[in-house]
């Protein structure tokens, strides 16, 4: 189910040279601009009114542009060489807007086979100058994955759409609000994390206390038209048909009260204290509302688990689709390919076409956590067989960030538990594990019903900083600058 997101914002520099043909300057810009906007961005370019043909090609056009990008607040800058391109021009431009935003840099291909007569490019060689100014100026960039093309052909729609989802996971991140409500449960020093160093990536934590959930979620009335709507939409939403009309009371009071804090205080993921305080003081299971949130695109994490949260927040940015939070739960007694992704009952509806229902959180009844009645709440599926990425950021002893993100496809199987669960097929799964062991990985994991591996890749490793491991990699913790997915 694609979420619903605002058209990703992009400065374009038209990069032109003296002494090469402005006519073909401005068909490969106009091509571009065409292309990308055609690809759903919000483009911001010079006009041929602003520039000469719309080009930047001298410092006075890179200001220009510059101011450009920083009205708009553009959230990645595109770098065309429509010829040999002016490197000094380009980078000045991206010094300039003073944005640390991600950069994509591609070269325009030539018309004809060379000849002494033809009007030329040479942007295969112009690209290597701006690259090369860019590192000496310390600007982290990125390269299409055909460097060289004309932007009519497929492959540029398709490095544009990437790169797109690339800036949309490192702004999201650089600027994200994650709600932490309530404390971790003491057992899972999993679920630790510096929070003073995710302020530093960009992160910041807004905390509310449980006690002022509870009480805030008792204090909504049972007048309030809001919780009636909300009654509603819990009964499309899934097959409440097993739960008590009080348990399904108070979900909705619990609902409409953390959409308020979150709408008040403008958080973009949470994490919760899901139990068992919550069963106990207020007696039902927060794993709907989060679950409905998530299909909201809103990602709302486990056990108090704020990086967890975080991995979410990334992988949806990156798909365009809901995320859950799930354990690798078990490995396929037949299979060692084959993990069982699972958790108590958080996965959105969406994640399954043959519908969900609410269920009593039975692992908890079993082991005294709550009684039958203060435990309803979780929703129950098996995910649809789909693409599937996997990813989890964490933090090593000293604080350092690290991620993991692994590519598989969940399918069907015979094998079956509670709450919801997918069995997913992740080639070298064995050597995988081991990584999330070694390199102290936790036992949560986001994941997203689509394959953007090679977008996190590059949003996390390259432009945040942070040490990245996957399944078939050779050197563990290295980023490399092509796409390993």
């Amino acid at each position: 189910m694609p979420l619903a997101h605002a058209p990703v914002r992009l400065g374009f520099v038209p990069a032109n040279r003296a002494g090469f043909s402005d006519q073909l300057a401005a068909t490969m810009r106009d091509q571009a601009v065409e292309a990308m906007r055609r690809a759903g961005v919000a483009l911001v370019v010079p006009s041929p009114e602003e520039t000469k043909v719309g080009c930047v090609e001298n410092r006075r056009e890179a200001e220009i542009c510059a101011e450009l990008f920083r009205r708009a607040n553009v959230e990645g800058i595109v770098i065309g060489a429509v010829n040999f391109g002016e490197e000094q021009a380009a980078a000045w431009t991206v010094r300039q807007a003073r944005l640390d935003v991600p950069v994509l840099i591609f070269g325009c291909q030539e018309e004809e086979t060379l000849t002494p007569r033809t009007a030329r490019r040479d942007a295969f060689c112009g690209l290597l100058s701006i690259g090369e100014v860019l590192r000496q100026l310390g600007v982290r960039y990125s390269v299409a994955r055909r460097p060289i093309c004309f932007p009519k052909d497929p492959s540029f729609a398709q490095d544009i759409d990437w790169f797109s989802r690339v800036c949309r996971v490192v702004g999201g991140l650089r600027h994200a609000r994650y709600g932490q409500i309530g404390a971790r449960p003491d057992a899972f020093w999993t679920c630790r994390y510096d929070e003073k160093q995710l302020q530093r990536l960009g992160p910041t934590a807004v905390v509310l206390d449980l006690s002022e959930v509870i009480a805030g979620a008792n204090a909504v009335a049972e007048s309030d038209p809001e919780l009636a709507r909300t009654i509603e939409s819990i009964r499309a939403y899934a097959d409440t048909s097993g739960v008590p009309r009080e348990s399904l009371l108070r979900s909705a009071r619990l609902e409409v009260f953390l959409r308020r804090w979150r709408e008040a205080n403008a958080v973009d993921a949470l994490a919760i204290q899901c139990w068992t305080s919550l069963q106990k003081n207020f007696g039902v299971c927060s794993c709907m509302t989060m679950a409905r949130f998530g299909d909201e695109g809103f990602p709302s994490a486990c056990e108090a688990d704020i990086l967890g949260a975080m991995s979410m927040h990334a992988a949806m940015l990156a798909s365009g689709r809901p995320a859950a939070l799930a354990d690798w739960n078990n490995l396929h007694n037949e299979d060692d390919e084959l993990a069982n992704l699972w958790h108590c009952g958080v996965f959105p509806a969406s994640f399954s076409s043959r519908g969900a229902r609410i269920a009593v959180h039975e692992l908890m009844v079993a082991g005294g956590g709550a009684p039958r009645d203060r435990a309803y709440g979780v929703v129950e599926l098996v995910a649809d067989p789909s693409p599937l990425t996997l990813c989890r950021v964490t933090q090593d002893a000293d604080g350092d960030w690290k991620a993991v993100i692994a590519q598989g496809n969940i399918e069907p199987n015979r094998a079956e538990t509670l709450g919801g669960y997918g069995w997913c097929r992740i080639e070298r799964l064995l050597h995988l594990y081991r990584n999330v062991l070694l390199r102290h990985f936790p036992h949560h994991v986001a994941i997203t019903q689509t394959h953007v591996g090679s977008v996190l890749w590059e949003a996390l490793g390259n432009y945040l900083g942070m040490e990245v491991f996957h399944a078939a990699q050779e050197t563990p913790g290295l980023y490399t600058p092509w796409s390993p997915f």
